[in-house]
């Protein structure tokens, strides 16, 4: 439990120190938020601190931080320690000035805010990946709950495919259906009416579950690897690169660009600056502790025995069942179970109310009128549940779907890290943006040296996929410094010296 235990430290411990160090930089004031400038009753409604954060952590715990590092524990204990620095250094600190900068600038999605910072060009890069990620999130956060539903609720084998239709494959897409009407109906309404009101219960039901699983680790005689010399590359029985591998897989629990379209729905909900911490930054660091938790949960049960390692492992989704009945029992392990369902349900509807609201935006579409918000949502339903259709009928169309939605997550972070480094440039910090750079500049080498490599990208050897990432990052940290030196002698020369709003 050492390694584990040290993990854990470096997450509350890191976390708490870390936190206070981004709100000292980007210094919340008394200034009114878009909640109450803005106010319409649908998307910029006031609502209290403890409900923005359970709806805030409920947006952005899809099934990554269960699903990702029961997948990313197979590269051994280095991630009970990567997970914990890597959401403190980057994805806590992604989130927090996320969500902060979106307020700022009146609650502006992340396509404005790309485009106000960064220019026409990049912004029309970025609106065609985000798009192409949230209608992903869609399709994968409708077949993730719905197949775990089949297979713990009904015992299904999660078969969907026309071709071996059975009443059972008709119920899973009933199943399917289900999720989806929910998804109008929250996507459609005003954000208190439907999210403000049943996220806080989903939000209890999964600290409850994560709860019972860490006290598990303790009472269950779950035996986890320590870190030592002999395993601290992360050695993956199917020899899979750690860099940058691990670093796909293990999304939402360290670093996950999804983030920021969804901070930026809260940030128009938030009452004050001062609770952007609470909001944004530590609802972060309690994912990274989900993400620990089922990263050790899925080691003890590899190395007790109940799940299988190697070449062919245990699918993630039968670890959780696995896991989660074998550590609480039937009980605990329903609610574990049901916090694993509620996960991706609860990040489907919410990105594709935030696809919505860029779209509104970046063509000007007031969403105050019902028959608006039904006209855009009837166009992305219907692109969303096409995306679903083929995972489901094509033999490898979910592996894939996954594989794309993984990467695609983590380019979404470059760009708002490019964001936040240039917000501070333009500001006048001159070491603050490396806050933001460095991660970025990471995150940038991560995503273009595995998709060089990559199956479902170029399939270039690992040595020249890494040469390229680095030509990548140093081009993009270059650009990111020549855009905020650029913001900061505007602010030098008097034209800005805040950041206005954009709207």
């Amino acid at each position: 439990m050492n390694t584990f235990m040290i993990g854990l430290v470096i997450l509350v411990v890191g976390g708490a120190v870390y936190g206070k160090i981004c709100a000292s930089v980007f210094g919340p004031d008394e200034r009114k938020t878009p909640a109450f400038t803005k106010a319409d009753g649908v998307d910029f409604v006031p609502m209290k601190t403890w409900r923005n954060t359970l709806i805030n952590l409920l947006n952005i715990a899809g099934t990554g931080p269960v699903l990702g590092p029961i997948q990313g524990i197979l590269f051994g204990p280095i991630a009970l320690i990567l997970i914990p620095v890597g959401c403190v250094l980057g994805g806590a600190m992604h989130d927090y000035f996320s969500g902060m900068i979106a307020m700022r600038n009146e609650g502006a999605q992340m396509p404005a805010l790309v485009k106000k910072y960064s220019g026409k060009t990049v912004n029309g890069i970025y609106q065609v990946l985000v798009c192409l990620l949230m209608l992903l999130v869609g399709a994968v956060f409708t077949t993730t709950p719905g197949d775990l539903t089949a297979t713990e609720t009904f015992r299904f084998l999660g078969v969907a495919k026309p071709a071996e239709w059975a009443w059972s494959g008709y119920v899973i897409w009933g199943i399917y259906a289900v999720i989806f009407a929910y998804y109008i109906i929250a996507v459609l309404f005003p954000i208190d009416a439907i999210i403000g009101k049943i996220y806080p219960i989903f939000g209890f039901i999964l600290l409850l579950s994560a709860v019972g699983l860490f006290i598990g680790l303790f009472t269950g005689n779950y035996p986890l690897t320590e870190l030592s010399w002999e395993n601290w590359k992360g050695v993956h029985p199917s020899g899979l690169h750690l860099i940058p591998i691990f670093f796909i897989t293990v999304a939402c629990g360290i670093v996950s660009g999804f983030h920021s379209t969804q901070t930026a729905i809260i940030s128009r909900t938030v009452t004050h600056e001062k609770q952007g911490s609470t909001t944004f930054y530590y609802t972060m660091i309690l994912e990274g502790f989900i993400a620990m938790v089922w990263a050790a949960a899925a080691m003890g049960a590899l190395n007790k025995g109940i799940a299988v390692g190697g070449a062919t492992p245990t699918p993630a989704p039968a670890v959780v069942s696995i896991v989660a009945y074998d550590m609480l029992g039937t009980v605990g392990g329903i609610l574990a179970i049901l916090g694993v369902i509620v996960l991706p349900i609860t990040s489907g509807d919410t990105a594709l109310r935030s696809l919505r609201l860029m779209v509104a935006d970046a063509i000007g579409y007031d969403q105050k009128p019902m028959a608006n918000r039904l006209t855009l949502s009837i166009v992305i339903f219907v692109l969303t549940f096409g995306i679903l259709y083929w995972s489901k009928t094509d033999a490898n169309g979910f592996s894939i779907l996954w594989r794309y939605f993984a990467w695609s997550n983590q380019m979404i972070a470059i760009f708002a890290f490019a964001i936040i480094a240039i917000y501070l440039y333009g500001r006048g910090y001159t070491t603050a943006p490396y806050m933001s750079l460095l991660p970025g500049m990471w995150y940038a080498f991560i995503t273009s040296s595995f998709i060089c490599n990559a199956n479902i990208g170029f399939g270039l050897p690992m040595n020249t996929a890494y040469g390229i990432g680095a030509v990548f990052a140093l081009v993009y940290a270059f650009l990111i410094y020549r855009t905020g030196k650029a913001l900061n002698a505007s602010r030098l020369a008097g034209e800005l010296i805040e950041p206005k709003p954009i709207y």
